[in-house]
């Protein structure tokens, strides 16, 4: 596997310009958020069949308004444009591009992500060995 700079000024500018060198090598793209610890393997699973299957777009919306997975199998630099990363609106605005682009696409289930430090006690409940508090040394 390459490892390659993310180029862009903005989210959107490398999220657009990975997908695309992606596709150069692979007939789809799936890109996740580092920060859903709610998203399974099965709902990549699921996003690589839907692809795999013609959809040619598959999201994952979280529940802050955004998405914590994008699959791709044709990319479009407008998908990314005129977007305020972070807003409660990504996803809607994103669904509203993939409509107007002709972009045949579904939606796998509402995940969370892990933005704000009250989420922590959240991500703790899973049990992540790393959310843990860890015990004091002595």
């Amino acid at each position: 596997m390459a490892v390659r700079n993310q180029k862009g000024a903005h989210l959107g500018e490398r999220m657009h310009g990975a997908m695309a060198c992606a596709l150069r090598h692979y007939h789809a793209v799936i890109l996740i958020g580092t920060d859903c610890p709610s998203l399974r393997a099965e709902h990549v699973r699921r996003a690589a069949r839907w692809l795999m299957g013609g959809y040619d777009a598959v999201l994952a919306p979280a529940e802050d308004g955004g998405y914590g997975l994008i699959g791709l199998r044709r990319v479009s630099p407008a998908l990314f444009r005129g977007v305020e990363w972070g807003a409660a609106d990504v996803y809607a605005r994103t669904a509203a591009k993939l409509r107007a682009g002709g972009f045949r696409w579904r939606a796998l289930p509402t995940i969370w992500d892990v933005d704000r430090p009250e989420d922590l006690e959240r991500l703790r409940s899973l049990r992540f060995s790393s959310a843990r508090p860890r015990p004091a040394r002595r």
